[in-house]
């Protein structure tokens, strides 16, 4: 008898920041994995590339999560590796760094969010995958070239990793971790970067300190929650970037859905604001965790950003000129409309002038409208596109915050991102397939990938690395799948 099934066709077109294009190890489900044998998931993305000079790997920490939830974190000793202590020992030393996550779980599980600090300050952050029965095994491996000066630095540091897991007589799984430093250590020495363009020379983390349960971040339960640190900055400061790390679960894991009215609706905001002054925001990339939306969606390809959560850059050159004074300063996050947990972290990345013990900060000059300014020019142009007879397109302006004027125009027609189509299947068993594509360009190079899968096997998959004319500065990715039918949330 023909049992009727109704397939889900869903194709989501996702912008995704270029900081989400960090190096990682792809690896193919077997075709003919046995039910015993853990799939191998993985995330769509650029894959790594080998830096310059020597390789040397060292183990950090291997560890095991079971009933870990509002637990201390896993903490190790750091120094720095023998192979960079014979370059040098200095991070100028490091052409490439990478960090790689390896982890095993057996029994059903969750989808879980763990973090790694070193330092207190944080170098990954992600989800676990959602194990079925079987058990599963993923990587990830994240270029941390940016933190090279932490990486260098003289002495022993804490490295931590926390991983919230429950263990009961339904989730069984225990999620087993490696967590490896790669370091590519050049042979000769290299040229100078231009100024400001190398890594940071100090980096000053910006979280919770050790001992404690639970992650290194700041939670963030409303939106009148607001966390916050004080930190003085060295007096020969000549640039500061605020790298932001933040994750949502609970009430607003899927905040991005949420219709007008309901849950303080869909818009969410992280907002930086030093000694009470806005200072940036940032509107997250709604990613979507491993369990989320629909499971089949993510078994083996996991959704994109899920397993390396991306990171967000504020320029705090321009308040040099008062942070420069010697005082500490508060720094201070929250998030617009919260109403689950968000766990928010930062590091605040320095660059420090080896040849003067001061600087002299001020603000020149202030290229941008005031926020009248920008909201009338907007409506404007809205105006003016109706009158033209443009359809659903449409025209936004953006000002980047107290520096310079940056506009941009993005032209869009609407189409509904959800079709649906009735299939009858015999036998009423489940299967599903789903496909994913990735573009990257950007200036350091082009990347990419389109990958087929059925049920857990990967059934195609093609990549390159040509760039091509016109696309998008950052990663579009889109998934298309055809599912079984099931209750969505």
């Amino acid at each position: 008898m023909a049992v009727p099934c109704v397939r889900l066709a869903l194709l989501l077109c996702l912008m995704i920041p270029a900081t989400v294009a960090s190096p990682r190890s792809l690896r193919k489900s077997p075709a003919n994995a046995s039910a015993s044998r853990p799939t191998a998931f993985f995330e769509v993305d650029r894959p790594p590339r080998g830096g310059p000079g020597r390789r040397c790997s060292t183990l950090l920490m291997s560890a095991s999560f079971g009933s870990t939830f509002d637990k201390p974190p896993a903490t190790a000793a750091y120094s720095p590796p023998r192979c960079l202590l014979k370059a040098g020992g200095r991070a100028s030393a490091i052409s490439l760094a990478v960090l790689e996550w390896r982890a095993a779980c057996r029994g059903p599980q969750l989808d879980r969010i763990f973090g790694v600090w070193l330092g207190g300050a944080e170098l990954l952050r992600g989800s676990t995958a959602a194990p079925p029965p079987n058990g599963i095994v993923w990587s990830v491996s994240k270029d941390v070239t940016k933190y090279a000066s932490l990486l260098a630095a003289a002495g022993n540091s804490t490295f931590a990793v926390y991983l919230g897991n429950l263990v009961n007589a339904t989730l069984t799984g225990v999620y087993h971790a490696n967590v490896t430093l790669h370091l590519y250590i050049r042979r000769t020495p290299t040229t100078k970067p231009p100024p400001a363009m190398a890594p940071a020379d100090l980096i000053v983390p910006m979280s919770r300190p050790l001992p404690l349960n639970g992650g290194l971040w700041f939670p963030i339960q409303s939106a009148a929650d607001v966390a916050s640190k004080s930190v003085a900055l060295p007096s020969n400061t000549y640039r500061a970037v605020l790298e932001l790390y933040f994750s949502f679960h609970e009430d607003d894991e899927l905040w991005y859905k949420n219709q007008p009215g309901y849950q303080n609706g869909p818009f969410r905001e992280v907002t930086a604001r030093v000694d009470a002054v806005l200072a940036g925001s940032v509107c997250p990339f709604p990613v979507i965790y491993p369990g989320g939306i629909h499971p089949l969606l993510w078994r083996p390809i996991a959704p994109i950003g899920s397993f390396n959560l991306p990171t967000y850059d504020i320029e705090l050159t321009p308040f040099l000129g008062k942070l420069l004074d010697g005082k500490a300063h508060e720094f201070a996050f929250a998030v617009t409309n919260a109403v689950g947990v968000w766990y928010v972290g930062a590091n605040l990345h320095l660059w420090l002038d080896p040849g003067g013990t001061s600087t002299t900060a001020g603000l020149i000059c202030q290229l941008g409208r005031t926020l009248d300014q920008w909201v009338d020019k907007m409506n404007t142009r809205r105006t003016n596109k109706k009158e033209n007879g443009s359809g659903n397109s449409h025209s936004r302006k953006t000002p980047s915050l107290g520096v310079e004027e940056a506009e941009w125009t993005e032209e869009e027609e609407w189409a509904p991102p959800l079709a649906m189509e009735s299939k009858d299947e015999e036998g009423g068993g489940k299967s599903w397939d789903v496909r994913q594509t990735y573009r990257y360009n950007a200036t350091d190079g082009c990347y990419f990938r389109n990958v087929t899968s059925s049920n857990y096997n990967v059934v195609s998959d093609h990549s390159n690395e040509f760039c091509v004319k016109g696309a998008a500065s950052a990663g579009v990715g889109a998934v298309t799948a055809a599912l079984p039918a099931v209750n969505l949330p």
